[in-house]
């Protein structure tokens, strides 16, 4: 299966994102009342990176309080790593494995066509698996 599975049923209208000159507070105020761990940050309608809260852990451990009156666009983790719609769960698991990341912006044609979640991926591919068992256990029934 690939990424198209996840977010064909989604709107774009659903992604949750802010602009490079949101205030970091103000986003943090977003993640904990949408109950997100991320945001991807557009600037001029383009992707240019993602806020997540290990961003905000980073910088209140270097700066502290500080860091909340500065805009996302200088503490965004960027440039942001992406994926098509096309591209296979696995390959998506496997980087996010590599590149240490929860968050993926879905791009088709230059434009975001949604945002995943490495929860995302893993409960699409536990319901393939619990999929393929169940196909199994009803093949060895009927043989």
């Amino acid at each position: 299966m690939d990424i198209a599975g996840i977010v064909q049923n989604r709107s774009n209208a659903d992604i949750v994102s802010c602009d490079v000159s949101t205030k970091v507070h103000d986003a943090i105020r977003l993640l904990a009342e949408k109950r997100i761990g991320a945001l991807p940050v557009t600037e001029g309608g383009r992707v240019v990176g993602i806020f997540s809260e290990r961003d905000v852990i980073y910088r209140l451990a270097e700066e502290g309080e500080m860091c909340l009156s500065r805009q996302v666009g200088q503490v965004m983790t960027a440039p942001a790593i992406t994926v098509e719609s096309g591209t296979k769960i696995d390959e998506a698991l496997s980087l996010m494995t590599r590149r240490r990341i929860r968050h993926l912006p879905v791009m088709d044609n230059g434009a975001m066509s949604g945002f995943i979640s490495i929860g995302d991926l893993v409960k699409s591919r536990m319901d393939e698996v619990q999929h393929e068992a169940d196909a199994m256990r009803s093949y060895i029934q009927t043989a």
